[in-house]
């Protein structure tokens, strides 16, 4: 049986690996080649913006992309590459946990439709 319990003092969902009733993100902007589109779920959001978690999905496709703030991700299944702009080469797939640091530019190109747990802070 789905949760997903954002009133409570520690906002939690689960399954996260099967969840449904996502909510539809939209497109990815600076697309280079397909066209990814995002649904997820908010946990939670500071009363400024600049922190949140929450599970993210994703289409395959390729696209330019700048964090802001730092970000982990947990990535639960799918399979995709990051390329930062001096070429190092980051591969996720289930499993896989990444601290994008603030500032982090490059490529992303989703292979396999990808979801993970983030937070940004």
């Amino acid at each position: 049986m789905a949760i997903v319990n954002t009133a409570s003092s520690a906002p939690h969902l689960g399954p996260a690996d099967t969840i449904g009733n996502l909510v539809d993100w939209g497109v990815q902007p600076d697309s280079l080649e397909g066209q990814s589109h995002s649904s997820g779920i908010l946990l939670w959001k500071n009363d400024e913006g600049t922190s949140e978690s929450g599970l993210w999905v994703c289409s395959p496709g390729r696209w330019r992309l700048t964090l802001p703030r730092d970000e982990l991700c947990h990535f639960i299944q799918g399979r995709a590459t990051y390329r930062n702009d001096e070429g190092e080469i980051i591969e996720v797939s289930a499993g896989t946990v990444v601290h994008f640091k603030q500032g982090w530019t490059g490529e992303c190109q989703i292979y396999e439709t990808l979801r993970n747990v983030y937070m940004l802070c």
